[in-house]
């Protein structure tokens, strides 16, 4: 709205559930991530990326070259720190990331996991697919779920 443009590394490994600068690390949930098996299978499927991401972060220069060849005549005098998120991604215990939205099914509940910040937007949609699974797994008497 202002007339500027974000850019940034897409995702850094954080080693903190809240760690927005990135070099803050919490032990206890470094130890966590690096304990879980489904990590270190990602990491290794993934690696390649996550360096040149890293690599990105760390280097002005390296960041402005990759923004250049999208954008030729920015130069590095135009890039200016801005903030960061904290986006969580689901890895499951073989080293996929799991979409958005993944739902998981028990005997009596139904979990939705990996839920990312733009939930709230789709919060009635994500209800009606909760709905259509309590109906159909749990067969559950119903009507059908009205779509707008």
């Amino acid at each position: 709205m202002n007339g500027s443009l974000e850019a940034g590394p897409n995702a850094l490994l954080a080693f903190r559930r809240e760690g927005y600068t990135g070099s803050s690390p919490d032990l206890s949930e470094a130890v966590e991530t690096l304990r879980y098996p489904g990590f270190w299978k990602m990491a290794r499927k993934y690696w390649k990326m996550g360096m040149a991401e890293q690599y990105r972060s760390w280097l002005k220069s390296a960041f402005t070259r990759a923004l250049q060849q999208m954008v030729p005549e920015l130069t590095a005098e135009d890039l200016v720190p801005g903030g960061s998120g904290v986006r969580a991604q689901a890895v499951d215990r073989n080293g996929n990331l799991l979409d958005d939205f993944h739902f998981i099914l028990s005997r009596r509940m139904i979990h939705v996991c990996n839920v990312p910040s733009p939930a709230a937007t789709a919060s009635l949609e994500i209800g009606r697919e909760v709905v259509d699974m309590l109906v159909n797994y749990f067969e559950l008497a119903g009507e059908e779920v009205p779509r707008n």
